[in-house]
């Protein structure tokens, strides 16, 4: 290849607007990466940490032992910060009222606001993700649209029109092009992959609080004043 098509030499000698676009599509692409691995660290971590807790759950522990070894309230994340939200309610209410609804209804409550605070630490980052994805095709396209106009300024002032005159322009619009596909294709595969694994553990999260909701019901309905007001 010669050494004036090269793609760095396109870099280099490309006008100024058209490098702005490359450095743009750039730094969208390193920083989705560094989301990338980000995010699957952390996915990654909520998976094990799952398989853990629900292991000990199911094991027959008693609960409010498994309430007392739990990390403290900041530590804790997925089913288990839901099951420390909900249970901690359920001891909240008990002296409180005599109405198994009205413990039920909080204990509720309480496991939908961890739940929702799940969500938000699953997918954060994730919109950033998304953006990248669908932005960096256009902000290439861009840079192409304005690398072709300056082609046709260079060969409407040439003196004669040969491919040597426009090549270069029509070059460095193709490598922004390149360069909003080279962004954009990984960050929309790994947002679909992330975003599916976030939705599965908050299936899984969701499942948890049900089941435990149903064993403190039983609870309650064993319970000698279940029927009082």
């Amino acid at each position: 290849m010669n050494d004036s098509m090269s793609i760095p030499h396109l870099i280099m000698n490309a006008s100024g607007v058209v490098q702005f676009v490359m450095l743009l599509l750039m730094i969208g692409s390193v920083l989705s990466w560094i989301v990338v691995f980000q995010r699957s660290f952390v996915m990654r971590r909520a998976r094990k940490a799952h398989r853990a807790f629900e292991d000990r759950f199911w094991s027959g522990v008693d609960l409010n032992e498994l309430y007392r070894d739990a990390p403290a309230e900041g530590e804790t994340q997925g089913a288990e910060h839901i099951f420390r939200a909900g249970f901690r309610e359920f001891n909240r209410l008990m002296p409180k009222t005599r109405s198994p609804q009205a413990i039920l209804d909080g204990v509720q409550r309480s496991m939908r606001v961890a739940w929702s605070r799940e969500e938000e630490r699953l997918n954060l980052h994730l919109v950033f993700l998304a953006t990248v994805a669908s932005a960096s095709p256009y902000i290439g396209l861009f840079g192409t649209v304005w690398g072709i106009m300056g082609s046709f300024q260079s060969l409407s002032m040439a003196q004669q029109a040969t491919l040597a005159t426009v090549a270069p322009w029509i070059a460095e619009a193709l490598v922004a092009t390149a360069m909003g596909l080279f962004a954009a294709i990984p960050a929309v595969i790994f947002y679909n992959r992330l975003s599916a694994e976030s939705s599965r553990l908050l299936g899984k999260y969701e499942d948890f609080a049900e089941e435990f909701h149903s064993i403190l019901h039983r609870n309650l309905q064993g319970r000698p004043d279940a029927g009082a007001a």
